[in-house]
């Protein structure tokens, strides 16, 4: 069996191409079987309300792409912009390899890829802000 197999716990929500799916009172695998089908699991979902840091608000258009709440070549070059900037502060090797992978992935319209590595951004920002009230 190919494809991504998601893993749900209980009561679980999970957005599949714009659809909203809740898993029962039991755990439960899925087998997406479609190729780049859009999927977020929504308790990794950023919330407006939480689109307070840099890294955080690039995460967020990312997502709306990969929702359906935002015109893929409209947030293109918002995104692009957007790891432009985090790259001028985020220097290290790490972060610039994640840059990297996340403009590559807008540049060939895979929302998910560009989330993936955005999000793994965040603990690296988060030190940095910890960092600076210390």
């Amino acid at each position: 069996m190919s494809g991504l197999v998601l893993k749900l716990g209980p009561h679980e929500r999970v957005l599949i191409n714009g659809a909203v799916i809740e898993n029962g009172d039991k755990r439960s695998r899925l087998a997406i079987m479609t190729p780049n089908a859009n999927i977020l699991r929504l308790r990794d979902a950023i919330h407006p309300e939480e689109v307070n840091t840099p890294v955080r608000r690039v995460c967020y258009i990312a997502q709306l792409v990969l929702t359906g709440d935002a015109d893929p070549e409209d947030a293109k070059m918002q995104l692009l912009r957007g790891i432009e900037q985090l790259s001028q502060v985020l220097t290290d090797y790490d972060s610039r390899t994640q840059l990297t992978i996340a403009s590559r992935a807008v540049m060939e319209a895979q929302p998910y890829q560009a989330l993936k590595a955005l999000r793994a951004l965040l603990p690296r920002e988060e030190r940095l802000f910890a960092a600076g009230r210390a």
